[in-house]
């Protein structure tokens, strides 16, 4: 599905709920697995965490995960503890290019049973689930948090728990320290000193409900389009001030692009700025670098540069999101470069019109640009991708006044 999106709407005024977070709905889905007396509620709508949710309940040899990068890395670890399961965990042909290898080697060290099908380091994988008793690994800091995410989470339900060292400088502390969070609210014993993190192992778990905050990755977009617009005042729910999610840093990166944030409950309200100056900006986002795309495209449309950093593991999500992003940016006019783990926009006033974006069979492409409609008119390839994060976008869009339509061109 392609769709043009432009609007003649430049005062966006409008209240969105967004549903729950993925990267925690995706944890405590796995949690619940493994202790069935939790009760969920606010979780996320997303194709990841309904593909997470299936996998957890069935019963197949085969588990199909399509493009779910965190499912893949969570049920690696689950199954492999899971004693006396055997399954093949695969997913789409872009999911069989994503490395799994250092994940695979730390489960292995704990005496875990998994082999490769194809290509060694990469999906798809045979496991067969152990009994686990030992209980001290490392793994590299600098690789997907997702890796260590995944040890954590299984670790209370291992006979001696988890002492995990991690190896280097850590990536994306925000989401290890969401994973500690979430084991503390269960009240099972973590720590995390230096470079050294400890799960104790836990039996059982009280009975609770555990509701999942709104994802913050879904906000960006609308602190994109609040920057965009001549004028805007927002409302999303439902947020919370001290988030757990390491993307809430959005506030204070906002902030230095004309839009301030106002929580009055579970509410956020975002404001465009009057008279704001705008300059060039710079970031390190090696602990919120999923929010790369929304920025650099929110640069673009006001005319402003940037320079942002820590973003080694875009390489490796569902597409390289860095070249991705070379590729689309300098279809518009603009003079983009890119590293491993950096990108540089010079600041530029002209974009070019009648673009067509492609996506990539990457979520975070298609909404990242579509504020830019604000500016000229967009047509988004292959934009029912969003369903993978955000199932609703389009609809939330068309609330603010924008013209969303199935078109094939322009004319």
């Amino acid at each position: 599905m392609n769709l043009l999106v432009q609007t003649s709407q430049h005062d966006l005024q409008d209240q969105i709920a967004i549903t729950g977070s993925k990267s925690e709905t995706n944890r405590l889905l796995l949690l619940q697995a493994l202790f069935p007396n939790i009760t969920l509620a606010n979780t996320s709508n997303s194709d990841d965490s309904e593909v997470m949710q299936k996998a957890l309940k069935g019963n197949d040899e085969i588990v199909d995960i399509h493009h779910a990068g965190t499912a893949m890395r969570f049920l690696t670890a689950y199954f492999a503890v899971n004693e006396g399961r055997e399954v093949v965990l695969t997913g789409s042909q872009r999911m069989t290019e994503r490395p799994i290898k250092v994940l695979v080697e730390a489960l292995v060290q704990l005496g875990a049973k998994i082999t490769y099908e194809k290509e060694e380091g990469y999906p798809p994988i045979r496991i067969i689930g152990q009994k686990i008793t030992a209980n001290k690994v490392s793994i590299p800091a600098n690789v997907s948090s997702q890796y260590i995410s995944a040890l954590l989470l299984v670790a209370p339900k291992l006979e001696n728990g988890i002492e995990l060292t991690l190896v280097g400088e850590i990536t994306s502390v925000p989401y290890i320290k969401m994973t500690l969070a979430l084991l503390n609210d269960l009240n099972i014993e973590t720590s995390f000193v230096g470079n050294v993190i400890t799960v104790k192992p836990k039996k059982e778990v009280e009975t609770k409900v555990m509701t999942v905050e709104s994802d913050w990755s879904s906000a960006s977009y609308f602190f994109s389009l609040a920057a965009l617009a001549k004028t805007a005042s927002v409302s999303l729910t439902s947020y919370k001030e001290t988030s757990l999610q390491g993307d809430s840093a959005l506030v204070e990166i906002y902030k230095q692009m004309g839009v301030s944030s106002k929580f009055e409950g579970d509410k956020i309200t975002l404001t465009k700025q009057e008279g704001f100056e705008y300059k060039d900006i710079t970031f390190d986002l090696n602990n919120t670098p999923d929010i790369a795309q929304t920025i650099v495209v929110t640069c673009l449309g006001l005319g402003i540069g940037c320079h942002l950093t820590g973003l080694h593991t875009l390489k490796i999500k569902e597409t390289d999101r860095l070249e991705a992003l070379r590729i689309e940016l300098t279809k518009l006019g603009a003079n983009i470069s890119v590293t491993n783990d950096s990108l540089t926009l010079v600041a530029t006033k002209d974009i070019k019109e009648e673009i067509r974006i492609d996506t990539y069979n990457d979520h975070r492409m298609a909404m990242a640009f579509a504020p830019l409609a604000l500016k000229v008119p967009i047509v988004i390839n292959n934009a029912d991708v969003v369903s993978k994060s955000y199932p609703d976008f389009w609809d939330d869009l068309k609330k603010l006044g924008f013209l969303v339509v199935q078109k094939w061109s322009f004319t």
